[in-house]
């Protein structure tokens, strides 16, 4: 059916006006529950799909919101955007899910076909330190969140984790153990989380020793493991890892050299992902609530735009969690 007569059909099966039923493809929040509810109904009966250029046609928004994450092969990056779908739901949006590998160059490439396809919103996790294309973006209109990055001065709506916090819960955490010569297993290129964990982490134990990998070529997890042995020739007595995925692969290449997790070597992941707890050793690692950080994005997307809307930040703290791959520098084991 044409969508201008679609409408109408769906309008006279629910008994309501055209402009209602509108407001339920676009604005679902301002319909009453029972009325947006005959209105989905009469839809589902009808089998009617508003099109995209109509919608645009009309005013309306663009049901499609882009996520740009880092690593979209990362079980954390996927639970983010599992947050992000959820909390869009009830808006009828679809996300359109990118990854950008870390590059500042693919981002921008993902931002351009983004706009090109009239997208409703963007949540992006920055690849790059200069958030000039975000604010060119927002300037745009389309509405640009930031996920997983402080808003600072920017101009734009952000959900972040206290990352400084997370570093300095691993380091003050490995300090009451008793080490003082700890490594940080991280990547040549350094996102904002991640330069603000090094960051924390510094302020807790002081000196670090810097063991970067290019995660380019190969996965995250196999850069760990072949990192292994620039990681030992340091002689750390524990090392901090970017997050799970690398502490997983540092420890499958720390077993190949014959070190043994803790008690040769204390090892410390981040995000606290599912399998970090079923581990052998298990991994003492910091939490941070992935499923939240994108809900709450999503939240702030489906703000913009609405009267008397002004940026915001919302900010969630990280937690340690701690198991049995941190010992004492006497290799008094922890148990978690």
């Amino acid at each position: 059916m044409g969508d201008s007569n679609g409408m109408r059909e769906v309008a006279r099966a629910a008994g309501v006006s055209v402009s209602t039923v509108a407001n339920v493809l676009s604005r679902p929040s301002i319909v009453a529950p029972e009325t947006r509810r005959r209105v989905q109904q009469a839809i589902d009966h009808l089998g009617y799909v508003p099109s995209g250029p109509a919608r645009q046609l009309r005013g309306l928004p663009s049901p499609i919101v882009g996520s740009v994450t880092l690593d979209l092969a990362n079980p954390f990056h996927a639970e983010v955007n599992r947050g992000i779908e959820d909390g869009l739901a009830e808006a009828g949006c679809l996300v359109l899910a990118c990854s950008t590998d870390l590059r500042p160059a693919t981002e921008s490439r993902l931002l351009h076909l983004l706009q090109q396809q009239n997208v409703r919103g963007i949540i992006i996790s920055p690849a790059g330190p200069d958030p000039a294309q975000l604010l060119e973006v927002s300037r745009r209109g389309t509405p640009v969140v930031l996920l997983d990055h402080p808003k600072g001065e920017l101009d734009l709506c952000s959900v972040a984790v206290d990352d400084l916090l997370g570093g300095r819960l691993a380091g003050e955490h490995l300090r009451e153990l008793g080490h003082r010569r700890i490594a940080y297993l991280g990547a040549t290129v350094d996102p904002g989380p991640v330069a603000r964990r090094r960051q924390g982490l510094r302020e807790a134990v002081g000196t670090i020793l810097d063991v970067r990998m290019d995660v380019h070529p190969p996965s995250l997890g196999e850069a760990a493991a072949a990192a292994a042995e620039r990681v030992v020739a340091l002689a750390p007595t524990a090392v901090v890892c970017i997050n799970d995925t690398a502490a997983l692969g540092l420890l499958d290449g720390l077993e190949a050299l014959g070190v043994r997790v803790p008690d040769d070597l204390s090892v410390v992941g981040y995000d606290d992902l599912p399998f970090a707890r079923r581990l052998a050793p298990p991994l003492t690692t910091v939490r941070q609530p992935a499923y939240r950080l994108g809900f709450a994005a999503a939240g702030l997307l489906l703000e913009e735009g609405q009267p008397g809307h002004t940026h915001r930040e919302v900010w969630f703290q990280p937690e340690l969690v701690i198991r049995a791959s941190t010992a004492r520098i006497d290799g008094h084991r922890i148990d978690g």
